[in-house]
């Protein structure tokens, strides 16, 4: 029950002195005491009875609301019996220690306030604990494996009457019985959930959106089901860093207040999360084979393999991506990168965070169900990570409507630089659908930038795709903001024009550059060329390049004089430096 209960009942003859906002705390427990010192006695959400008996002067007041506080009682009730009015300094310190202070009269016994208190918690709870154990059992053969997280909220629909959705870390609803929430709402909560879960908020998190109040509810990704080569790959083995799980955590959002609920109820709702973690994981093992799939894909491009071995490659993921299809797909290359500050914490490898999240970026949010990603393949690289987007080939007469795409809201019109007419992703679009929950959850700590290249429908084109995302991405890491993305058609011409290159011609003049680079590290192991990519990258800063490499400023300008002496290029000027940058990209 509710500190403001106690008022409205008149029988009670309570009179308030102080903590009218603060009548909304929850009441679990009543205890009498005229100790000094009563704290033992104390575990949190009482309403304390005193008799004031403790108080031998004005200064004892402050001690006594304070050891109250720091319990954790939810209200204090003075009897008028002994002294009459309430006296001044425990009115005050009761303001100063925000607690709610209530004046009992003379003729109202604590024994009648202590026998309405319990009556009313007792009450509560025989109802809670009366179906447990039936809750539980139920939730337990028809959960998961029977129905899905669904069926686990119908029966808390059922069973006690409250409205729960299950939310991805964007605000997709994965689950939910009856009416679903409103996207925006959904967006807003998941952005509370994230900045709670991040700032080291105890759970379930409150939060009061459009005038309703909710309880969140985290839903642990614990790994179980993902196997233990994912496990050593995304080197997230320490889980008390909230970074390496915060941006792929589902949540439970609850329409309720909890922080009045009985232990009961509180411990069935950590029981219905981790029945809903565990459909979580084994549809995070499912996607095991869309991963490795995109991993070879990525090797195979990555590693300048000829086109055919890459379409073959390609016709095996195609059918796993979009069973039944007729014709082959055109492609897209979506490249993410999640870059943490410097102050956020101990190290977390950001390639596997981007993964999991850029897997659920590329649902359309207005999509339901856990199993709406099934058509995404995303593998990472280092600290990138990279998915394949497969889009489904339509007719060159069929107008944009009729495009048969997977990604829903987030696919633009027919792309123009493919031979038929395809529907893509836009990145103004995946930037809008996930904007305002993941900079809430990476705010202060850290930020997410994408990069969307066009479509290809060929494994010719996957290469310079990948490319085209990669400088997107950049392209979007220049702006500010925590969370940016940035498609092909805001890059710079040369970019544009590397995909198109001829082979040879690449392969010709980044030999004329790199081979001299290459043969020498190969015979001194001086990682010039990574000191070249380092140099360019800072703009030829001296400092920034030294400090990232962890190098003296003397030991990096020889290395660039040898650069300079094996190339007959000169790195102070911007058109070497140029040529270098085309280099590298093209190599």
């Amino acid at each position: 029950m509710r500190l403001r209960a106690l008022l409205e009942t008149d029988a009670l003859g309570l009179r308030l002195l102080g903590g009218d906002d603060e009548l909304d705390r929850g009441v679990r427990g009543v205890m009498t005491t005229d100790l000094r010192d009563p704290s033992r006695y104390l575990s949190g959400g009482e309403l304390v009875l005193t008799g004031l008996a403790w108080r031998h002067a004005p200064e004892d007041s402050e001690s006594f609301v304070r050891i109250l506080a720091t319990a954790g009682v939810a209200g204090l009730a003075a009897g008028e019996a002994e002294l009459g009015d309430i006296p001044d300094d425990l009115i005050e310190a009761c303001r100063r220690h925000k607690m709610p202070l209530f004046a009992v009269h003379e003729s109202v016994a604590f024994a009648t306030i202590t026998e309405h208190v319990v009556r009313q918690v007792s009450g509560e709870r025989a109802g809670d604990l009366a179906a447990v154990v039936d809750r539980h059992r139920r939730m337990m053969t028809s959960g998961p494996a029977g129905g899905g997280p669904d069926v686990v909220l119908d029966l808390l629909g059922t069973d006690l009457d409250l409205r729960a959705w299950v939310l991805s870390p964007t605000g997709r609803q994965i689950a939910g019985a009856g009416e679903p929430l409103p996207q925006e709402v959904s967006a807003t909560l998941a952005g509370e959930h994230l900045a709670a879960s991040r700032g080291g908020r105890r759970a379930p998190y409150r939060a009061t959106v459009e005038g309703s109040t909710y309880s969140l509810f985290p839903i642990r990704n614990t790994g179980r089901a993902a196997g233990t080569a994912a496990r050593e790959d995304t080197n997230l083995r320490d889980p008390r860093d909230i970074r390496a799980s915060v941006l792929s955590d589902w949540l439970l959002a609850v329409e309720a207040d909890a922080s009045d609920w009985p232990a009961a109820r509180l411990d069935l709702l950590q029981g219905v999360t981790q029945l809903i973690a565990v459909e979580r994981d084994r549809r995070e093992a499912a996607r095991t084979v869309r991963r490795r799939l995109a991993q070879e894909v990525l090797e195979l491009v990555q590693t300048g393999a000829a086109p055919p071995e890459i379409a073959a490659r390609l016709r095996v993921a195609a059918p796993v991506l979009l069973p039944g299809l007729g014709a082959a797909p055109h492609w897209q290359v979506v490249v993410a990168k999640v870059e943490w500050d410097e102050t956020g914490g101990a190290p977390v490898e950001p390639g596997p965070v981007a993964q999991s999240l850029l897997e659920e970026i590329l649902v359309d949010p207005a999509t339901t169900g856990p199993d709406s990603a099934d058509r995404i393949a995303v593998a990472h690289s280092g600290d990138e990570a990279i998915a394949l987007v497969p889009l489904p080939a339509v007719a060159a007469t069929a107008g944009p409507d009729e495009a048969d795409g997977s990604a829903g809201d987030l696919l633009e019109g027919p792309a123009a630089d493919v031979g038929t007419s395809s529907a893509g992703l836009h990145a103004d679009a995946l930037l809008a659908a996930v904007l305002a929950p993941l900079s809430s959850g990476l705010d202060g700590d850290g930020r997410l930038t994408l990069g969307v290249s066009a479509a290809v429908h060929s494994a010719e084109g996957l290469r310079g795709a990948l490319e085209e995302a990669r400088h997107a991405r950049r392209v979007a890491a220049a702006r500010p903001g925590r969370v940016c993305a940035a498609g092909h058609h805001e890059l710079a011409s040369h970019v544009l024009l590397l995909p198109f290159v001829p082979d040879d011609v690449r392969r010709a003049f980044t030999a004329r550059l790199l081979d001299p680079l290459r043969d020498y590290d190969e015979r001194h192991r001086a990682e010039l060329i990574p000191t070249l990519e380092a140099f360019l990258d800072c703009d030829g800063s001296w400092t920034r390049c030294a400090t990232r490499l962890h190098l003296h400023v003397n030991t990096l300008r020889y290395r660039v004089g040898r650069i300079e002496q094996l190339t007959g290029r000169d790195l102070s000027r911007l058109e070497d430096k140029l040529d270098f940058f085309l280099a590298l990209r093209m190599s």
